[in-house]
């Protein structure tokens, strides 16, 4: 059928699909969507989401951080660079865990002082050479797969601090569900981070869209910036730019 066709062809450029969007290019029916999904999703062609379709599974298995830094590795040093420019002089950041935000670490020079809040052990290591930088480590529990703390120590600290940014790496973005990470103390720590931030600006390459994880950490209201590369789809960015979120495209990504 041509309109099976569409949908898969559309889905290897836009990796998601909401089904409401299918509606509006096709003219049909959510119903009748609904209907090809399933059939698509039975002959092993797709995955059906909530709300939509996907061509990869888009429920996220947890990886090890040393995996995931082999990964995008080119879109995540271009985000990391793009979310540098975003600290001002004397400014005082909380920095969450993940591949994006090690590097997001790396590129890090602060021409005055600079307070950094961390869960992450890896971006502490690359920061802790810098005399301008004071450097305030999360306490906890480590989880061993992504070399980061969790636990209510951490949380605690968060309680009782402000800071003006938090940079926040994920595992998926949705735009019903929202942020979400794979393991659920993270997410908790995460949420910690959020309340203690005026502004969440999330570094994100491109494949994390339409993808979902075990745990979630906020709804996309929460956020005010996303920084990732040009591989997001048109359609994504129009809806994310609907929600007064920023979308910033890192260029020749």
């Amino acid at each position: 059928m041509k309109r099976h066709q569409d949908i898969l062809k559309r889905l290897e450029k836009e990796k998601h699909l909401e089904v409401l969007d299918l509606c509006e290019i096709l003219n049909v029916s959510a119903v009748t969507i609904r209907k090809d999904l399933k059939l698509l999703e039975q002959k092993g062609l797709l995955h059906r989401t909530h709300g939509g379709a996907s061509l990869e599974n888009p429920y996220i298995n947890e990886r090890t951080v040393l995996d995931k830094e082999k990964i995008s590795v080119e879109e995540k040093n271009g985000i990391a660079q793009m979310a540098a420019s975003r600290i001002v002089e004397n400014d005082s950041i909380l920095i969450a865990s993940g591949t994006t935000v090690q590097a997001f670490s790396k590129y890090i020079q602060p021409k005055n002082k600079l307070t950094v809040i961390t869960s992450s052990l890896h971006v502490v290591l690359h920061l802790i050479h810098d005399k301008n930088i004071e450097i305030l480590q999360l306490g906890g529990y480590i989880r061993h797969s992504s070399a980061s703390v969790i636990g209510n120590y951490a949380e605690y600290i968060l309680q009782n601090v402000s800071c003006s940014k938090l940079f926040l790496g994920v595992d998926g973005i949705d735009l019903e569900y929202g942020l979400s990470t794979t393991n659920l103390e993270e997410a908790e720590l995460n949420k910690k981070m959020l309340n203690a931030a005026q502004k969440v600006i999330v570094l994100a390459d491109s494949s994390k869209f339409g993808k979902k994880s075990f745990a979630r950490i906020c709804d996309l209201s929460r956020v005010d910036e996303i920084i990732t590369d040009s591989g997001i789809s048109d359609i994504k960015r129009k809806k994310l730019e609907e929600k007064e979120i920023k979308v910033t495209i890192v260029d020749g990504l």
